[in-house]
């Protein structure tokens, strides 16, 4: 299902206008676009730009990698026939989520251009801070997990791609930043509380260059409860290829008597 769901994406050009947007984007705001995020116009070695532009562009890439997931499958009848194959769910779950994590980590490798940019252009050469770039890299790649199973499950609540991908664009957002909004109107404790609760809390945190098993552990979790859930919504569907088959043979019986 991996090698299957992954040639879907190199046989069309979904995979390659998602990544070429990805780095044409990149490309654009970190050294043409003058802002907050371009590199000359910041004067120093640092790729911080990367790191805080990227998350906003993955909560575009990774719905609209996986909206078609479950979407496409339901929309077209194909899902009913998927399941009557000698494969379990949670095994089509998996290579579904891993081809589309991969193209995601293939938009993402290249940015390290950037890196190396940075690096040659610098006074002295290589005047930049390594430990702090693969931390945050590794930020993006944990932020990429997550966001590309909160874009499975959006996939998997409907027949409708497009529906799919705002789902996923919302809900990206909501774990991304919506916490840290939600916290920032209340006080002491309380908003730490809900602050943990945000993505962009524990990826800031990775960003410093030092990777915290609980942050790690925190991705992970998000990955996972959202892949359950995606691993739960089709069941309805299985119940009804059971039913059908079911029936069928009551009938097959009825009709030989």
């Amino acid at each position: 299902m991996y090698q299957k769901e992954l040639s879907y994406y190199f046989s069309s050009i979904t995979a390659y206008i998602v990544i070429g947007l990805f780095l044409v984007a990149t490309g654009l705001f970190l050294w043409v676009i003058p802002g907050n995020w371009n590199i000359p116009d910041s004067g120093y070695a640092s790729v911080d730009g990367l790191f805080a532009l990227s998350p906003w562009l993955l909560m575009l890439l990774c719905p609209a990698l996986t909206m078609h997931i479950f979407a496409m499958e339901f929309s077209t009848g194909t899902w009913d026939l998927l399941l009557t194959k000698p494969m379990s769910l949670r095994r089509i779950l998996a290579g579904k989520y891993f081809a589309a994590l991969t193209v995601a980590v293939m938009a993402l490798l290249p940015c390290i251009i950037h890196y190396v940019a940075v690096g040659c252009i610098a006074e002295p050469s290589w005047n930049i801070d390594s430990g702090v770039f693969f931390g945050s890299f590794c930020g993006l790649i944990m932020l990429a997990c997550a966001f590309t199973a909160i874009g499975v499950f959006a996939s998997a609540l409907g027949k409708n791609q497009i529906v799919a991908m705002i789902t996923g664009v919302v809900c990206c957002f909501i774990l991304f930043y919506g916490f840290d909004l939600l916290a920032s109107t209340m006080y002491g404790s309380v908003a730490n509380a809900v602050e943990w609760f945000s993505l962009n809390h524990h990826y800031l945190s990775i960003s410093r260059g030092i990777i915290d098993l609980g942050d790690i552990v925190y991705f992970l979790s998000v990955s996972i409860v959202f892949i359950i859930c995606s691993f739960i919504i089709p069941f309805p569907f299985q119940i009804r290829i059971v039913f059908i088959i079911c029936t069928h043979l009551i009938l097959t019986i009825r009709n030989r008597k």
